[in-house]
């Protein structure tokens, strides 16, 4: 049965950010909100949905590791794996801005968890704790990474995110689109809460971690929107948007889900998960490198990216 609610959470955690999106996406655009804006926000946010409702679910049941388990674990499976499967199927073009910016504010980010967890080497307290203060300037940065893209949603002449898979919807009504943006967050709570709660399960069940179950179970379901949403775009030969989705999520599951997250209660760091955040730092590198070499990751360095994850994957399971 545990298995089966699992299962279960993550259909609702997947179908819940696809209503959400299809929903909120029709809404903009009846009241007239910019294309791309849509596309920076309101999608961004929806398929990071799950992330953040795993991850406050987490914290609000006293699991504090399955919550920073699961933004790391997701943020190395977005840049490395999802980067990589998507150029596997069509070469990844990557926007200027997208190497100027948002992939430098993702390292950024990085490592303002990294020094915000480092309480032992840098303050030499009893504990690494992610603590209320520390969740503010998460929230901080994250309004500074806010103002930004509306910034570039205001001044941006772009019309091709109107070509976005995700956006293609017609508008339809607004009871149904009302319906479908309720719905998809009912859908996206409920789902989280069955991940937390059978995940943490089975966990204890066969003596895991919950930083383990965090990384790779926890992490690769409330990533399945992302994948999902790259694979569709790459098929579509409009891979160029995915990359930006992608690495926007990527700064929205640090900066303002660990922000609220540790509001809610503060997060003891587990000292293993160090080691995840050097990773997710270091595919940050990575990426930077494979988008400055002719503004495009290829078919290539998406093997690599894939392969690579595959190794760290394979590490963090013995490693328990």
């Amino acid at each position: 049965m545990t298995y089966l609610l699992l299962i279960i959470g993550f259909a609702l955690l997947i179908k819940g950010a696809d209503w959400f999106v299809d929903g909120s996406s029709s809404i903009a655009r009846l009241l007239r909100i910019s294309p791309i804006m849509i596309g920076l926000t309101i999608v961004a946010f929806g398929t990071g949905a799950p992330e953040a409702t795993v991850s406050i679910i987490a914290a609000l049941e006293g699991s504090p590791e399955v919550t920073l388990a699961n933004v790391v674990g997701s943020n190395i499976l977005n840049i490395s794996l999802i980067v990589g499967v998507t150029a596997l199927i069509s070469p990844l073009k990557v926007e200027s801005s997208t190497i100027r910016k948002e992939i430098p504010f993702t390292f950024l980010a990085g490592i303002v968890l990294l020094v915000l967890i480092s309480d032992i080497y840098l303050q030499y307290a009893d504990a690494n704790i992610i603590t209320r203060s520390d969740g503010l300037i998460f929230l901080m940065f994250f309004s500074i990474f806010m103002y930004y893209i509306f910034e570039a949603a205001r001044k941006s002449r772009d019309k091709t995110y109107e070509e976005n898979v995700l956006l293609e919807k017609s508008e339809g009504t607004w009871g149904k689109n009302i319906l479908l943006t309720v719905g998809g967050i009912v859908a996206i709570v409920a789902g989280g809460y069955f991940v937390v709660e059978n995940s943490t399960s089975i966990a204890l069940k066969f003596g895991m971690s919950e930083t383990l179950v965090g990384l790779t179970i926890v992490a690769i379901g409330s990533s399945l929107p992302e994948l999902v949403t790259s694979v569709v775009a790459a098929v579509k030969k409009q891979s160029e948007i995915a990359l930006g989705n992608i690495v926007g999520s990527s700064i929205f599951n640090i900066l303002f889900v660990l922000g609220a997250s540790s509001l809610i209660t503060p997060l003891e760091v587990n000292n293993k998960v160090f080691f995840d955040v050097y990773v997710m730092i270091g595919f940050t590198i990575i990426l930077f490198i494979f988008a400055i070499t002719k503004c495009r990751v290829s078919k290539l360095e998406g093997i690599a990216l894939t392969l690579t994850y595959v190794a760290y994957l394979i590490y963090i399971v013995v490693r328990n």
